[in-house]
C-alpha cells in the first residue's frame, strides 16, 4: 500500500486480474464467492466482454508493481455493444454458461439467464446517455480517491470521442455506491418498472482528461484509432 497506485490502460495481462476484481465485488460490493459455483460467471457477464469487445475503453487502477486493483469498463454505444456481445462474446461463453431451461431458480441460473439476454440492456429511456460502465474496486483501495480517478479518466475518454452522456445501473439499496455517483454529478433516469436497479447518468461535457488520458496528446490518437478501427475481434 506504499506505492504510488495510478489508472493506466487495461493490458491482456490483467484478465485474471479484473476477473478476480469482479468475484471480489460482484455481492454489492462483497465477496460473490459464495453464490456462484463458477467464479468465472460473473467476469463473464460484467467484466471480461468490455476487455475484449471495446479494450480502448478499459481501464485499470495499478497499484504501483503492475497488478490492477481496480478497473472501470464500458462501452461508447450500448446498442453496438449489445450486438458485439451477441454476435462474438455469447458463441465464447455460452457452451461454458449454458442458457437455464425454466425459471431462474438460483442467483447462478438468473445470471446465467441475464448474460443470455444482452439486449436487456438497450432501455429506451437510456437513449440519451448511449454510453455505459462498471466500476469497481478491491476494498483496500476504496475511499482512497481512486475511484473518482478512475471515473474521470473514463469520462475524459469519452468525452474526446465525442459521446455526450453516459449512464449506469447499480443495486438500489447500495447506499455507499449511490453517495459516490452523487457526488461525481450523476443524477437518476427514470426507468420504467426498474426493479431492484437504479439507472443513474451523466453528460460528459466539461470533463478534462487527466493522467495518462491528457498526456501528450496519446488519448486523442488512441480515441481516433479506436473510431477508425472499431472494436477488437
Amino acid at each position: 500500500m506504499n506505492r504510488t497506485a495510478a489508472v493506466r490502460p487495461y493490458r491482456p495481462a490483467d484478465r485474471e486480474a479484473l476477473a478476480d476484481i469482479c468475484v471480489r465485488t460482484a455481492d454489492g460490493g462483497g465477496d460473490s464467492t459464495h453464490l456462484y459455483p463458477d467464479p468465472g460467471l460473473m467476469p463473464a457477464l460484467f467484466a471480461e466482454p468490455y476487455a475484449h469487445l471495446e479494450p480502448e475503453l478499459a481501464l485499470v487502477l495499478d497499484d504501483g508493481s503492475g497488478r490492477a486493483v481496480g478497473y472501470i469498463l464500458g462501452t461508447a454505444d450500448t446498442r453496438s455493444f449489445v450486438e458485439a456481445f451477441r454476435a462474438i462474446w455469447l458463441p465464447r461463453v455460452r457452451d461454458r454458461f449454458p442458457e437455464p431451461e425454466g425459471e431462474p431458480g438460483t442467483p447462478a441460473e438468473e445470471m446465467t439467464a441475464l448474460l443470455h439476454r444482452p439486449e436487456r440492456m438497450i432501455v429506451p429511456e437510456l437513449a440519451g446517455h448511449p454510453a455505459h460502465l462498471h466500476i469497481d474496486l478491491l476494498p483496500p483501495w476504496q475511499r482512497k480517491g481512486h475511484g473518482r480517478e478512475l471515473m474521470r479518466a473514463f469520462l475524459g475518454v469519452l468525452r474526446l470521442r465525442g459521446v455526450p452522456a453516459v449512464h449506469l445501473s447499480m443495486l438500489t439499496g447500495n447506499v455507499q455506491a449511490r453517495a459516490f455517483y452523487d457526488r461525481l454529478g450523476f443524477q437518476v433516469i427514470d426507468v420504467p418498472d426498474p426493479g431492484p436497479l437504479t439507472y443513474l447518468g451523466r453528460s460528459t461535457e466539461g470533463v478534462e482528461p487527466t493522467g495518462w488520458a491528457g498526456s501528450g496528446g496519446r488519448a486523442r490518437e488512441r480515441a481516433r484509432a479506436a473510431g477508425t478501427e472499431g472494436r477488437a475481434t
